[in-house]
C-alpha cells in the first residue's frame, strides 16, 4: 500500500471514502510482489496495480464491496487452466490479496508519514482470526508504535520489533508469530511493509552521459546527485533530472556525504585525478554498487594506479568497470540505460542475460523471506 502513499495520502487529504486491496503473499511466479496494492474510490476512480492486469478486475469490483460492506477480506487468485478467460494469474503464480476499507485508525498516518519521506513500517494482520484481519499497526524508527494489532500487548510490542528490524533493512516481507507475541497459540500472519526514503544515486561527472543517466536514475526511483569540481559543468540547467548539483571535488564530497547499503555511486569523470582518490574511498564503503566509465585501456590503468596507492584484490573485485551491460550502446541514452540495467541486475541477482532460451527463473528471489 505504501507504493502508492503519496495519491492515496492526497485522498485523505481530501475526504475521500476508498478501499484498498495489498498483495500480501505470493506463491510462485506472480507480477507483483507483497505490498504492490491498487485502491478504488468511492467514485469508482482506480490507482495502482496488484497483478499487472491479470486480476484487476476482480479486485476492482472486491474494493468496492468493501466499501460497501466496511469489513476487510482476504481473497486468493491462481491461475486456471480450464477456463482461459477466467479470473486467475496466466503466469502460474498464486497471490492472496488483503482489502481493506481506509477510515481512520493508523493507516492515514501511515500514508501521510510515507508521502512525506518519512521513515516508518506498517505492520497487518493478513491471516489469522477473522476479527482481527486487516488490523495494523504503525512503527517507527525508534521503535515506538501507534495503533494496535487487536491481540496481546506482547503480540503488539514483538510484532514492532520485528518491523523495527524490516525497517531498519529498507524492507517487506512476512511475519509468523502466535497470538501472545511468541510461536505459541494460533498463529497470526502480518505483512509488513518499509517505507523508507528514496535510496540515493550518486554520479561523479558532470557530462552529458551524466545527464542521461539522471533521468534513468530518476525513473527506477533513485534520489540522484550529480557531482562534480567545474561550476562550469554543474549546472541545473544541464542536469534538469537531478534532485541536486554538487559542486565539489568528488572524495571529497563521497567523504562527507551519508551513503548507506542502498547506495549507488556512477563515477563517469574518468579522468584519473578525479577518479583514483574517489574509487580508493568508495571502494571501502559499503554501498550496493560501484561503476566507473572507461574503456577497457582506461580499465587496466584505473586498476593499476588503485593498486599502487594500495586497493586490495577483494575492494577492486567490487568495482564495475567499464560500467553498464553490453548493450551494444553508443548514444548517452543508450549508455544510461546500459548502467541501470546493470544497477538492477546487480539488485536483484540478475545475470544480465537474455530471457529467450534461458531455463532461469524471471523473478530472482534475492531473499528469504523479506522482499526489496
Amino acid at each position: 500500500m505504501l507504493d502508492i502513499a503519496e495519491e492515496l495520502h492526497r485522498w485523505v487529504e481530501q475526504g475521500r471514502d476508498f478501499a484498498v486491496a495489498t498483495v500480501v503473499a505470493v506463491t510462485g511466479s506472480a507480477p507483483r510482489q507483497p505490498g504492490a496494492a491498487l485502491a478504488v474510490d468511492s467514485e469508482g476512480t482506480a490507482i495502482g496495480s496488484v497483478s499487472g492486469g491479470c486480476v484487476e478486475g476482480a479486485v476492482y469490483e472486491l474494493c468496492r464491496q468493501a466499501l460497501t460492506d466496511g469489513a476487510p477480506v482476504l481473497e486468493r487468485f491462481g491461475y486456471s487452466d480450464e477456463d482461459a478467460f477466467a479470473v486467475g494469474l496466466t503466469c502460474g503464480g498464486l497471490i492472496d490479496i488483503l482489502v481493506t476499507p481506509v477510515r481512520g485508525g493508523v493507516l492515514p498516518a501511515a500514508l501521510r508519514a510515507a508521502a512525506e519521506g518519512q521513515a516508518a513500517a506498517l505492520a497487518r494482520i493478513t491471516e489469522g482470526p477473522a476479527g482481527l484481519l486487516g488490523h495494523a499497526l504503525l512503527v517507527h524508527p525508534d521503535g515506538s508504535y501507534e495503533g494496535g494489532l487487536g491481540g496481546h500487548p506482547e503480540l503488539d510490542r514483538t510484532a514492532a520489533a520485528e518491523a523495527r528490524a524490516l525497517l531498519d533493512a529498507g524492507r517487506t516481507g512476512t511475519l509468523t508469530l502466535g497470538e501472545e507475541g511468541s510461536h505459541c497459540g494460533q498463529p497470526l500472519t502480518l505483512l509488513i511493509e518499509s517505507s523508507t526514503p528514496a535510496p540515493r544515486m550518486i554520479v561523479f561527472g558532470a557530462i552529458d552521459f551524466a545527464a542521461a543517466l539522471a533521468r534513468v536514475g530518476k525513473f527506477l526511483g533513485y534520489h540522484v546527485t550529480v557531482c562534480d569540481a567545474r561550476p562550469v559543468f554543474a549546472t541545473a540547467t544541464r542536469f534538469p533530472d537531478a534532485d541536486e548539483i554538487v559542486v565539489a571535488w568528488p572524495h571529497e564530497y563521497l567523504a562527507a556525504t551519508p551513503t548507506d547499503s542502498r547506495t549507488v555511486l556512477c563515477v563517469l569523470t574518468h579522468d584519473a585525478k578525479f577518479d583514483i582518490p574517489l574509487l580508493e574511498l568508495a571502494l571501502t564503503l559499503p554501498v550496493a554498487y560501484i561503476g566507473a566509465m572507461g574503456s577497457r585501456r582506461t580499465h587496466l590503468d584505473r586498476e593499476r594506479r588503485l593498486r599502487e596507492v594500495g586497493v586490495g584484490e577483494p575492494a577492486l573485485a567490487r568495482l564495475r568497470s567499464p560500467i553498464g551491460l553490453d548493450l551494444g550502446a553508443r548514444t548517452p541514452e543508450e549508455t544510461a540505460l546500459s548502467i541501470g540495467a546493470e544497477i538492477v541486475a546487480t539488485r536483484r541477482g540478475g545475470s544480465g542475460a537474455s530471457l529467450t532460451g534461458a531455463h532461469t527463473p524471471i523473478h530472482h528471489d534475492t531473499r528469504l523471506n523479506p522482499v526489496a
